[in-house]
């Protein structure tokens, strides 16, 4: 296999600690804490005030996204039967990298004194930064190398820094819980990269493309974390008061009604009214992600109940009929189906954001730049995403070769039951032996 070298024993270690080098460089020149004293506003909300006044007080609402991050990102990604390694230990790396540079991005347009001061807010939309990542993540899920992914992270918290400052700053829009900036985003840039990635070798499937009894079990638990704590997710960084209350309302009912119509469709659709693991990992979330630009609006609870409704049926039917068009049709091979997740329902959120503002009598919040923002993020992440992916395909950064994609054994030493009778594995192993 001359074409791959998968070989990671330079590679990785040589990109990992140079990007960290060169991040803690940068920390020890601009990054200092945030003493409280000067009352400055936040890039997200206008100047968090219970954060002034108890610098702590949300920390609970970090650790929520953060338990998002890790553990609702990370398991909910574990479906794959021979990928659960790589699903939740390569969400820890890319994380782990993505928030640091992320919150040196995202303050670099809101210096104090020519020093970046970190709070628990800063921390949070840091980890919102990371999100982005995670979701293009599941779109090359198990065709991309370590090495691959640390590049596309580096690229894309960089691209989605730039369009959060034009969304926020530039043209005021409202998007509290970050439906366009993050959702719609992160899966149209994902999807942008695996159009690039796109493998001829795969267009009939893989064997390991599939999941296995516990591999599902384990991706719901992925589901249930991020389904309990969306809430925070939706409503970290709105104003405290009466908007925070809003938005922590509306994403719980939601999601509530977004359950009970992604069930419904999904029996609708599957052979004999059985229910696909699959849809109920995924779409029962949608509610979360349509909501979410709206969320500190007064849209009603049975406004958001509609909005939940809706992200749930249309991502199922997106799981059921779309990501095989779009694999078979378009060569966008989306292993998670981000697209029915976080893309759809995304600028679904935006549509409700347009529509929330015309209603809203909110004078800084109108349609017309609502419109805007979700231009902006589509528009970011399409080009973002197509430049990364041409820069992915560079034959050195250790990609897998076809016959090896959705598999841990790669890149990870795996126990020896799992690969029992997996003679191709290990002839793949004496190649890459060979070859060095």
């Amino acid at each position: 296999m001359p074409a791959y070298s998968t070989n990671m024993r330079l590679k990785f270690p040589i990109v990992a600690l140079l990007l960290e080098t060169v991040i803690i460089i940068l920390y020890a020149v601009f990054v200092v804490y945030d003493d409280g004293h000067d009352h400055h506003s936040d890039h997200h909300s206008s100047g968090n005030k219970s954060e002034v006044e108890n610098p702590v007080k949300l920390y609970p609402m970090f650790q929520d996204v953060h338990v998002m991050i890790f553990i609702g990102f990370g398991f909910l990604m574990t479906f794959l039967k021979r990928y659960g390694f790589s699903s939740v230990g390569i969400n820890l790396l890319l994380a782990a990298f993505g928030l640091q540079w992320g919150l040196l991005l995202q303050n670099i347009w809101h210096l104090h004194d020519g020093k970046i001061r970190v709070s628990i807010l800063s921390m949070i939309n840091a980890d919102f930064s990371t999100a982005t990542v995670l979701i293009s993540f599941g779109a090359v899920l198990g065709k991309t190398s370590p090495v691959q992914l640390l590049i596309m992270t580096l690229l894309e918290i960089t691209t989605f820094c730039i369009n959060e400052h034009i969304v926020v700053e530039l043209l005021e829009a409202s998007d509290v819980g970050a439906s366009m900036t993050i959702h719609a985003f992160g899966a149209y840039f994902g999807l942008a990269v695996a159009r690039m990635l796109y493998r001829p070798g795969l267009r009939d499937g893989h064997t390991n493309e599939g999941s296995v009894y516990h591999s599902d079990m384990f991706a719901m638990i992925g589901t249930v974390y991020l389904w309990m704590f969306w809430p925070s997710f939706n409503s970290a960084i709105a104003d405290p008061g009466a908007p925070q209350l809003t938005a922590i309302i509306n994403t719980y009912f939601s999601l509530a009604a977004c359950a009970l119509a992604a069930y419904a469709t999904s029996s609708l659709v599957e052979h004999k009214g059985k229910l696909d693991m699959v849809h109920i990992q995924n779409a029962t979330l949608a509610g979360g992600v349509a909501v979410g630009t709206c969320a500190d609006m007064s849209i009603a609870p049975f406004g958001a109940m509609l909005i939940g409704v809706f992200a749930g049926i249309i991502s199922t039917l997106g799981f059921k009929f779309l990501t095989p068009i779009l694999a078979s049709h378009l060569g966008i091979q989306d292993t998670c189906g981000v697209h029915n997740l976080h893309g759809m329902p995304g600028i679904l959120g935006g549509l409700a954001g347009i529509v929330a503002a015309s209603l809203e009598k909110k004078p800084k919040i109108t349609p017309g730049y609502q419109a805007a923002a979700l231009a902006s993020s589509l528009g970011f992440a399409l080009v973002g995403g197509a430049i990364t992916g041409l820069i992915l395909k560079l034959p050195f950064w250790g990609q897998p070769p076809d016959q090896n994609c959705f598999d841990d054994s790669l890149y990870w030493e795996v126990p020896e039951e799992e690969e029992a009778g997996e003679s191709l594995t290990h002839t793949d192993h004496s190649k890459n032996k060979a070859e060095v």
